[in-house]
């Protein structure tokens, strides 16, 4: 990827209020109109050093009406986001939703499908493997999916018996609830590989101990305090303790072909981007299944 650091725009203006940063090529702020009605702009946004246009050209229609706007600090904490119809991309990074998969189940594959499905495919998960799924919320419910799907023998852990039913519906073979301190046990050193999706605080070692030997335990979850980890939990079994990111552009377009030949999209509740806050206060109640998707159409309904 050329370096490319020193933007331009090079053809056209950008409305009043808004700038471009010349280190990152983004364009942001709010078009100063007085009617309030939507603004649309053409340019052309290009590298001055290297004399390349990259995309050749940009064109825009921002209504104000949509973007926050204050004219006093704002509160510790508050977070300000635009949302926008359209993109322009280098064709590169761009990726092939297969015919036949819902776009907005489709969606979260590129966040919570392609988290979950790297580290299953790079520890290759599958048939007569016994895999369990730490947790089923947004990341949990896909890993679930992806590991059933790959053929393996399938268990969740869950500190709620109440998600039982959902579990066994996305594909888990069994549900221990992790509070059981029996049935925890029942499972000690019988485990291929534990994908742990938990971003809340846990205890790491009762899962370690259920690895079988050369098991591996994965973190995609991101609690925010470091979680002690016994030695001896690793030590015996040689088991390894281990974390996965996201894939590349590459191997999530293998995602999302498997995902087409599977039929496997996330489970989601399309909203209005009218509903944001609302979905938002939910999404910290732990009270949507399994994401949230914003239908882009509603940007044009100002309320």
């Amino acid at each position: 990827t050329p370096p490319y650091s020193n933007w331009v725009v090079s053809k056209g203006l950008l409305p009043t209020g808004m700038a471009l940063n010349s280190a990152t090529g983004v364009i942001s702020g709010a078009p100063n109109t007085a009617t309030g009605s939507p603004v649309s702009f053409s340019v052309t946004v290009q590298d001055a050093t290297l004399n390349t246009s990259l995309p050749q050209s940009l064109s825009l229609t921002i209504n104000p009406a949509l973007v926050v706007k204050t004219s006093s600090p704002l509160p510790q904490g508050t977070v300000l986001v635009n949302y926008s119809q359209s993109i322009v991309v280098d064709e590169a990074y761009v990726l092939r939703v297969p015919d036949g998969l819902d776009p907005a189940g489709a969606a979260p594959l590129l966040c919570a499908g392609i988290t979950t499905y790297s580290p299953l495919r790079h520890w290759n998960v599958g048939e007569g493997q016994k895999v369990g799924i730490v947790g089923l919320w947004g990341l949990g419910h896909m890993g679930l999916k992806f590991a059933k799907a790959f053929g393996a023998r399938v268990a969740l852990f869950t500190t709620s018996p109440r998600k039982a039913a959902d579990a066994v519906r996305l594909g888990a073979d069994e549900v221990i609830v992790s509070t059981d301190a029996a049935a925890m046990q029942k499972h000690a050193g019988t485990f291929d590989f534990l994908l742990d999706a938990v971003s809340a605080e846990h205890d790491l070692n009762r899962y370690l101990q259920l690895l079988k030997l050369d098991g591996t335990m994965a973190l995609v979850g991101a609690p925010e305090k470091p979680s002690p980890v016994a030695s001896f939990n690793l030590i015996m079994g040689r088991r390894r303790l281990a974390g996965s990111a996201i894939g590349g552009i590459r191997e999530t377009q293998e995602m999302l072909d498997f995902c087409g030949e599977k039929g496997i999209t996330s489970d989601i509740e399309l909203i209005k981007i009218q509903q944001i806050n609302e979905a938002y206060e939910r999404l910290l109640g732990g009270d949507v299944k399994y994401r949230f998707v914003i239908d882009m159409a509603s940007l044009k309904q100002v309320e």
